[in-house]
């Protein structure tokens, strides 16, 4: 009886797209949950605003196309749209967040053919054009307001107003900070809706685990931040931030678990990925110390998705029997 050759993988993990998808914003929704409690019911409209518009433009366009990649049920669209709300400000209107979805739905994703095609990062292609777009809404940082203050950490709030911390460092050229520890981590200060570093970090953890994200990018990308943070901090302690405070403000855990992992926007190979994420978590550094905008993981992460290609072909397996 013949035997019927079928085209690889022949071995299948058990993995698919959906599934994928899910598994990340389960690792979100505790930072997620937690910023909506923080910041109450403007958050929680733009939530809602930004993740129907990602899936209405995700379904017009959709049904433009003869044969789109992707479907609605895939939850790619609704991950996206949560990265993107997740680096907004709480309070940042819900129309303009809609508009954000939009943005990246079509100009990050579909433009490229949709699912698995795109160049850029979709959250941060869509982030960027809303700071160059609207930069007064996109630097507008409310304090947080819990909605039942449970534990007396989620009350000392009061002298939290005005900028994030990196903003505060950039204007006054001073790294003395009045936030104690545990609020920076859990993200209790101004800032973003998911500036959560403890619940990123567990959550990316929980993700290197069960195999969805490769450690390796997450691991160059903030040794590639808090190694120059450390010798910077170490040269000048007035004027830059310490690497504790480096790690748990900003953006840093959200790019380093779940944005910089993206795999169609990063390397296949090993030794591309650990290249690609100490250039991510440096130009963070560089553009955090040395650029105008106080926050710099979007313009990284854009930046890196370009040379991405570059650094494939550098470091791609040597085929078996190919010359050096």
């Amino acid at each position: 009886m013949p035997t019927l050759i079928l085209s690889a993988p022949h071995i299948h993990s058990g993995m698919t797209v959906s599934r994928l998808m899910r598994q990340v914003i389960w690792a979100l929704l505790p930072a997620l949950v937690l910023g909506l409690y923080l910041f109450g019911e403007t958050a929680l409209q733009l939530l809602f605003a930004s993740v129907i518009a990602a899936l209405f433009t995700e379904w017009l366009c959709q049904k433009i196309q003869k044969n789109p990649l992707g479907s609605l049920t895939d939850s790619s669209t609704i991950l996206t749209s949560l990265l993107l709300i997740m680096s907004l400000p709480p309070h940042f209107p819900w129309y303009l967040g809609a508009f954000g979805a939009a943005i990246a739905v079509v100009l990050g994703k579909q433009v490229y053919g949709g699912l698995g095609q795109n160049l850029f990062n979709p959250a941060m292609l869509a982030r960027v054009v809303l700071l160059i777009c609207f930069p007064v809404e996109m630097t507008t940082w409310p304090s947080p307001d819990p909605i039942i203050p449970l534990l007396p950490v989620l009350t000392a709030v009061d002298g939290f107003s005005g900028a994030t911390l990196l903003g505060t460092v950039m204007e006054s050229g001073s790294s003395e900070s009045h936030l104690g520890l545990l609020p920076m981590l859990l993200g209790i200060n101004p800032g973003s809706l998911g500036e959560s570093p403890l619940l990123l970090l567990l959550g990316g953890l929980w993700m290197t685990w069960k195999k969805v994200i490769d450690w390796r990018i997450s691991l160059a990308l903030l040794v590639g931040c808090i190694l120059p943070s450390t010798i910077a901090w170490g040269l000048s302690p007035e004027t830059i931030l310490s690497p504790a405070a480096q790690a748990s403000s900003g953006g840093l855990m959200l790019a380093a678990f779940f944005i910089a992992t993206d795999p169609v926007t990063s390397p296949t190979s090993p030794k591309g990925r650990i290249w690609y994420g100490l250039g991510c978590g440096l130009l963070i550094f560089l553009i955090r110390i040395f650029g105008t905008y106080p926050e710099g993981v979007a313009f990284a992460i854009l930046l890196m998705n370009a040379l991405s290609p570059l650094i494939e072909m550098s470091t791609k397996h040597r085929s078996y029997g190919e010359n050096k």
